[in-house]
């Protein structure tokens, strides 16, 4: 018998529960009250390391990330281009009218003295460069973006993905972050690398040069917003 039409696959919850649970710690980390007197900066840490296990848990799920599904050196390089392409855009598109309100869990690491909490930067670094650009490609594109292409999104090769998809996936996506104009750029720019090349590691790695980079730029410009 065939599951609900309403129903989530497994193969579908293996992709949405890490992206779930990072976004509960990130609300927690955003409404905790100052009262408690705990740092919930520190909470990003967890987000960080309980997300990597269950990518870890699920790793063997994730048909699409598998040895052979390795980009070769031309698609390499041109997910490293346009990661840094959209990075370069990223830091540009911070115009008042270009935000969808304002951060509900701020980030700045720094001390009452204003001097970096290197254990809370590197937490950061490596959760958003190397965890989110994992979670979240297996997230929208590999299962949203082919999902709204058709519910049976395991079968659907994502070089054959429709505008509609691109779209609506990518319009979803720009609804989870701040900085809404960049979020389309990031989105589209992912979702076509993805299509183009086939293999959602070319997405990943893209997403992951553009976190490095903008959490790079972010320590030495001190540009916390965009953290």
């Amino acid at each position: 018998m065939s599951a609900h039409p309403a129903s989530l696959s497994p193969a579908a919850l293996v992709r949405c529960i890490p992206f779930a649970v990072f976004m509960a710690l990130l609300a927690l980390r955003g409404y905790l009250p100052d009262s408690l007197g705990w740092d919930a900066r520190w909470i990003y840490g967890a987000q960080a390391l309980i997300v990597a296990g269950l990518l870890a848990g699920y790793w063997r799920r994730y048909g699409e990330l598998t040895r052979q599904n390795l980009p070769d050196a031309r698609e390499t390089g041109w997910a490293v281009a346009v990661g840094v392409a959209v990075f370069a855009v990223w830091v540009q598109l911070d115009a008042p009218w270009m935000q969808l309100g304002e951060a509900t869990a701020s980030f700045v690491p720094l001390d009452s003295e204003g001097r970096l909490i290197w254990p809370l930067v590197v937490l950061r670094l490596i959760g958003a460069a190397l965890v989110v650009p994992v979670m979240e490609e297996l997230f929208w594109r590999s299962f949203l973006m082919r999902w709204v292409q058709h519910p049976g999104f395991e079968r659907v090769d994502p070089q054959t993905v429709g505008l509609k998809a691109i779209v609506l996936s990518t319009f979803v996506f720009m609804l989870a972050h701040t900085l809404w104009l960049a979020a389309i750029v990031a989105g589209l720019a992912y979702a076509l690398l993805y299509r183009r090349t086939g293999k959602l590691w070319t997405a990943v790695i893209a997403h992951a040069v553009t976190n490095g980079m903008l959490g790079v730029y972010v320590i030495a410009t001190g540009r916390w917003e965009f953290w």
